[in-house]
């Protein structure tokens, strides 16, 4: 593989940042400035400032009840960030994002393998969602219509959204189960329909459920439930 997707699957920083760093110097192969052409073996000593970087012989995957106010970058100068609210044992990164003004179900790991392939645009992901929306203006309360147009795709910056599952709960309440990750797609995809949202909560990602996971805490995730995903296996250390 290139060493660039090599250092994203040891979780060391993500693949994009990896070509960065290659490019600035700061990665040695058997003691030799790389650059972005070279292919690891598997043989070979790579080292990331000072230090040998190895893929793990097993992967570890954190279920994280995130609260509103916590913002998924890992940049510690950064009051909100992640890395200031969720103390684990070992370092792992965010699988994709869920929007400081969002909350619940947040998956993390050290396998940067995963981590691309579910964010890749051909993954097609279940991620589903339950959402309060408000109004705007002189709007009735969300019916068919609604879900009609939310199912069917919404245009987007010239963009339709892939088409999606959307069932009511309540007044201007629903669960809706997304197989794409635009950004902010949900509050953008109301926006568009004359709602605003004012509650977003993610509550699965594919069989991956919060399972009455209080608000700020956090589980290991147990089984080996993206094996389609990944050669590597779960670290079931329990809490």
């Amino acid at each position: 593989m290139r060493l660039s997707q090599y250092l994203s699957v040891a979780g060391v920083c993500s693949k994009r940042t990896a070509s960065r760093r290659i490019r600035a110097g700061d990665v040695l192969v058997n003691g030799v400035v790389a650059d972005n052409h070279t292919v690891i073996t598997g043989d070979e000593r790579i080292i990331v400032d000072g230090q040998a970087i190895l893929l793990p012989e097993n992967y570890t995957y954190v279920v994280y009840n995130k609260p509103v106010g916590v913002d998924c970058n890992c940049r510690p100068n950064d009051p909100a960030s992640i890395v200031n609210h969720l103390v684990l044992p070992k370092r792992l990164f965010p699988v994709g994002r869920l929007d400081k003004d969002s909350h619940g179900l947040l998956l993390l790991t050290d396998n940067g393998g995963l981590c691309h392939r579910l964010l890749s645009t051909d993954a097609h992901y279940r991620k589903t969602y339950r959402v309060s929306v408000r109004p705007h203006y002189q709007r009735p309360d969300i019916g068919s219509a609604f879900r009609d147009h939310m199912q069917q795709g919404v245009e987007l910056d010239g963009l339709r959204t892939l088409p999606c599952e959307l069932v009511m709960i309540g007044v201007n309440q629903f669960v809706i189960t997304l197989r794409q990750g635009l950004h902010r797609q949900i509050r953008r995809m109301s926006r568009v329909l004359g709602y605003h949202v004012t509650d977003l909560q993610r509550i699965s990602i594919g069989d991956v459920e919060l399972e009455g996971l209080a608000l700020g805490d956090w589980r290991y995730l147990k089984g080996d439930i993206f094996a389609d995903c990944t050669a590597g296996s779960i670290n079931t250390v329990p809490l």
